[in-house]
């Protein structure tokens, strides 16, 4: 998953300069940079950034979901919940998640596609970004991501709570 993850970010920037491409795919990406970098230290650069994006973002996806869904519950002794409380449980929960994980996944990415050597770490990262484009410079790419996460979390948590009822009614 987080060499995926390395590899998805470095082919995603490379057409952002007018300097031609440096990969001519992900399996081309990858092997540049272990011949680069290493393999570890190039195909595992910023893991610990991705489990400062990914923790806190599934405890709020989850927590999320669950507290939404137990309010749209509330006063029902059906047990029930609708497919509308679903689909806004779910969307709510993706937003959530992504409200909290949106700056550490700016910080990763940054670390991630940086030249070798030009950070230290998260906080050299942090620091950096703060110093030259300010404190909003964490939530870049937030509304796109905002505008996506809730129809497609709603969609997964229509799906899971069908295929839990479906699994539900066999046995």
């Amino acid at each position: 998953m987080i060499p995926g993850d390395r590899i998805k970010v470095l082919l995603q920037i490379q057409g952002q300069s007018t300097a031609p491409p440096k990969y001519k795919g992900p399996i081309d990406c990858c092997m540049k940079i272990i011949k680069e970098e290493g393999l570890f230290k190039g195909l595992y650069k910023g893991t610990v950034l991705t489990l400062f994006r990914d923790v806190p973002g599934s405890v709020a996806y989850y927590a999320a979901y669950e507290v939404i869904k137990k309010w749209l519950q509330r006063g029902d002794t059906s047990g029930q919940l609708s497919p509308v409380a679903v689909v806004s449980a779910g969307g709510l929960a993706g937003v959530a998640n992504w409200i909290v994980s949106v700056p550490p996944d700016v910080l990763k990415s940054r670390f991630q596609t940086a030249p070798a050597g030009r950070y230290t770490g998260m906080m050299h990262v942090l620091t950096d970004l703060i110093k030259t484009e300010g404190i909003g410079a964490l939530y870049k790419g937030l509304i796109p991501a905002l505008a996506r996460a809730f129809p497609a979390n709603a969609a997964c948590f229509l799906g899971v709570e069908v295929a839990k009822k479906l699994l539900n009614e066999m046995w």
